[in-house]
């Protein structure tokens, strides 16, 4: 039975999600966002939705190692399996802008989060807190204004749709919006719930569940999102999507998560920490040519299998 309802809320989550993205498009259309922003601002910040609630559910709950984990977990999934599968399907352009700016904002954050994590600054015991939530509050909104600030030729350049047209679009938008999220957290509820009951069932550590099953089950939305946009020729909105998860579940998704509750790190290990910065660093090793290939593709993928075979490994006896 807890099978059962662990499937039917992940595809809940999805279904959720989903309409949240569309919605949320929609909306963004209707101001005249470019692709990227949409990508990483828009379908990024809804397709980390599930991350968000589940995160803030484990640490609500106590179990801290979910919330981390997760995001850890969330983020080798966007860059090793999405980005690379993306890439094996349609080699995706990398533009300049993006390496100058949103990239290396991935990575300065990544780097942030480990050093805040470790306490590097202070010297305390392995554990995010509130301090450090906020300073990774901060890092959400100078990306979102950054982000925005990039992005005002495009506003400036698009032209303006009718009035009745916008307000019917946007009204509609909304609408799909906050039904989606309804079912995106009441779906988020019953699937951290399961995945935590069925760990603790089969003896495998918070840790490693949030890491591995419930990362892979939140990220389905920026898999399926990522796929689609590649197979329509939107490589922006696929890189968009990626860069931005990754930059939310740091920034907004840890800052919130560690407000409710001092994040301790459990049994998350410095390499799946490793794992994540070097993923984040492959991405911008294979933009260095402006545009991924289908054997970096390849080569995210593989790693992905591999550190998954390693964690098995691991929880063996």
């Amino acid at each position: 039975m807890e099978y059962l309802v662990l499937i039917i809320s992940l595809a809940a989550v999805i279904a959720g999600a989903d309409w949240l993205i569309d919605g949320a498009v929609t909306t963004a259309r209707r101001l005249h966002v470019s692709d990227f922003v949409v990508g990483a601002v828009i379908i990024g910040m809804g397709t980390s939705m599930p991350e968000l609630i589940v995160s803030m559910i484990g640490a609500a709950e106590g179990n801290t190692d979910v919330a981390i984990g997760n995001v850890v977990g969330s983020n080798i999934f966007n860059v090793l399996a999405i980005f690379g599968l993306t890439s094996l399907i349609m080699p995706m352009a990398i533009p300049k802008s993006n390496m100058k700016f949103e990239i290396p904002f991935c990575i300065f954050v990544t780097c942030l989060m480990i050093l805040l994590t470790f306490n590097f600054f202070n010297g305390t015991p392995p554990v995010i807190g509130r301090p450090d939530g906020i300073v990774l509050i901060l890092m959400f909104i100078i990306f979102m204004a950054l982000s925005f600030i990039r992005d005002r030729r495009t506003f400036a350049e698009q032209p303006s749709a009718s009035a009745d047209e916008t307000d019917s679009s946007l009204l509609l938008a909304l609408l799909k919006a906050a039904g989606g999220l309804a079912i995106l957290v009441t779906g988020c509820h019953f699937f951290v719930d399961r995945a935590v009951a069925i760990a603790h069932d089969l003896g495998v550590d918070n840790a490693f569940i949030s890491i591995t099953l419930i990362a892979c089950g939140t990220s389905l939305p920026e898999l399926a999102a990522s796929i689609a946009a590649a197979a329509k020729k939107s490589p922006q909105m696929a890189l968009g999507n990626i860069v931005g998860s990754n930059i939310f579940n740091i920034t907004l998704i840890l800052g919130l998560s560690s407000q409710v509750s001092p994040l301790a790190t459990g049994g998350i290990t410095i390499i799946d920490y490793m794992v994540m910065l070097g993923a984040t660093l492959f991405t911008l090793i294979c933009g260095m040519r402006g545009k991924s290939s289908r054997f970096c593709g390849a080569v995210m993928f593989a790693c992905f299998i591999a550190y998954n075979v390693y964690l098995i490994n691991d929880q063996l006896p």
